[in-house]
């Protein structure tokens, strides 16, 4: 894979074309999860395959987003945040959110590898989609991934945010980096 393709191709779709992907592809794409960075070998991320027509059409309800409900997978990522809170306190929480969000980009990026797409909605009603799927009460919802084919692929996009809007140099603000920090 071409990373920089990868990262300039990835976008979200919120249309699917009908036809049905290979399930493997899918469990692979989870797999790449496990080897994001994990704070003390915590992982803490664990993932929900759904292919039960009726639950996700329920989901997608709970998303208030229907394209969520036209696809034959959804994958509804979580976190379990005892382990890293054990080991690091308040902080682990912060810790968790942080390493659920690099699994789920290596995730996403693999789903693209495979020629599939989706999108990352993190709107949902959290104890509805709990419930729909038997999701313990000390389990967070992360976020909910539609898993199919585009309905009409887009070109690879340009960043909509300039480089020089995001990068400072020494000191949060300085857009210049200083002569002698030059070479």
């Amino acid at each position: 894979m071409d990373l920089d393709k990868a990262l300039k191709g990835r976008h979200s779709v919120h249309r699917f074309k009908s036809k049905k992907p290979d399930w493997r592809d899918i469990i692979e794409s989870i797999d790449s999860a496990r080897f994001a960075p994990m704070a003390g070998g915590n992982y803490t991320l664990k993932f929900v395959l759904v292919n039960d027509s009726e639950k996700i059409k329920k989901i997608a309800v709970e998303c208030q987003q229907d394209f969520v409900g036209t696809v034959h997978y959804v994958v509804v990522a979580c976190s379990k945040f005892g382990r890293t809170i054990n080991s690091y306190g308040k902080q682990g929480e912060v810790y968790a959110r942080q390493q659920a969000g690099a699994a789920i980009e290596n995730f996403l990026l693999k789903i693209q590898e495979f020629g599939l797409s989706t999108c990352w909605v993190g709107y949902f009603v959290e104890k509805n989609v709990k419930d729909i799927l038997e999701i313990p009460e000390d389990v967070n919802v992360e976020a909910v991934f539609p898993i199919g084919f585009e309905f009409e692929k887009k070109h690879a996009r340009e960043s909509k945010i300039d480089l020089d809007n995001i990068l400072y140099f020494n000191s949060y603000g300085k857009t210049k980096m200083g002569e002698a920090e030059k070479n």
